[in-house]
């Protein structure tokens, strides 16, 4: 049951990264200002940045391994190349993911270029 719990919030990890690139995009477009929130554009960075660095330097997942330990299971490749290979019948090779990642992460960073995000100062009510 936990690591049922962990492939799902996997899942959500891997969702809020995927989405929120077109979300910053559509959210400008539509005038959302959320989308420049400097504290979830900073996370999503971090969140990118990490994986494309683990996947860099050749480290697994930590949600991919715990699932498998909890499962009982030999750890074989990375959360995103299991899932993919199971939802839609694809072998790649490992190194197709790093550069995914990878590419991915520069597309972040240009957004981040693109549609800066902006920091508000909370005003104090000095009555």
């Amino acid at each position: 049951m936990l690591a049922d719990a962990i492939v799902v919030v996997h899942f959500l990890i891997v969702l809020f990264v995927l989405a929120a690139v077109p979300l910053v995009y559509v959210g400008v477009a539509l005038r959302w200002a959320w989308v420049r929130s400097w504290r979830w554009r900073v996370v999503h960075l971090g969140s990118i940045l990490f994986i494309a660095a683990e996947s860099l330097l050749g480290i697994a997942c930590p949600l991919t391994v715990w699932e498998y330990a909890l499962r009982g299971e030999q750890f074989a490749g990375g959360f995103i190349e299991r899932w993919i290979d199971q939802l839609l019948f694809y072998d790649a090779p490992p190194r197709m993911f790093t550069v995914a990642y990878v590419a991915f992460a520069v597309l972040v960073l240009v957004t981040w270029a693109a549609v800066p995000p902006t920091r508000h100062r909370r005003v104090r009510d000095e009555t």
